[in-house]
């Protein structure tokens, strides 16, 4: 009884994973918008490390761009946005984009989204963690919607002047 009660589970599992396309369901669908959000907090490393590590504040009005490149690498669309009070942005991209006669799809694949500016000068340096000064790429939505997705990435830091690692590539004299 046990060893058919697993097998037919079994059977199911691999029925949903092959019907799924592996877990990835959104893929197939007819998309029309994406909603990519984040958050931005200033670290500060004039503290101790649980402070540092843990304390991280929100920064308001920072600003954050998306740029979504087509196959051929081109930018098809790009904008920005700027952080509320709690340090959220919050992106809806149409993912059919007009230029005069003719539309351009918008791969969320091809998209990623990295700092622009803060408006602190306490805290006013890009750190790169969760991809904030490279760019973090859309990989894999945080939820599905009938015809729209969520991307979250980030948090994204900045930090104060003071802990801005020097540049020492040119130490040495030439």
């Amino acid at each position: 009884m046990k060893r058919s009660l697993f097998a037919a589970m079994a059977a199911f599992l691999g029925f949903a994973v092959a019907v799924s396309g592996g877990g990835e369901l959104w893929k197939g669908e007819n998309l029309k918008r994406v909603q990519i959000t984040g958050k931005v907090l200033c670290q500060d490393c004039s503290h101790g490390w649980n402070e540092w590590a843990h304390g991280a504040t929100p920064i308001k009005g920072s600003k954050v761009a998306v740029t979504c490149l087509d196959s051929r690498r081109r930018v098809v669309y790009y904008g920005s946005d700027e952080t509320d009070e709690k340090g959220d942005f919050n992106f809806p991209v149409d993912l059919c984009r007009y230029a005069g006669d003719h539309s351009k799809a918008i791969r969320p694949e091809g998209c990623s989204v990295r700092l622009v500016s803060s408006p602190e000068d306490a805290c006013n340096v890009m750190t790169d963690f969760g991809g904030g000064r490279s760019g973090a790429r859309l990989v894999r939505p945080s939820h599905v919607y009938p015809g729209s997705l969520k991307y979250t990435v980030g948090p994204f830091f900045f930090t104060s002047p003071m802990c801005e690692e020097p540049d020492t590539s040119d130490i040495g004299g030439s």
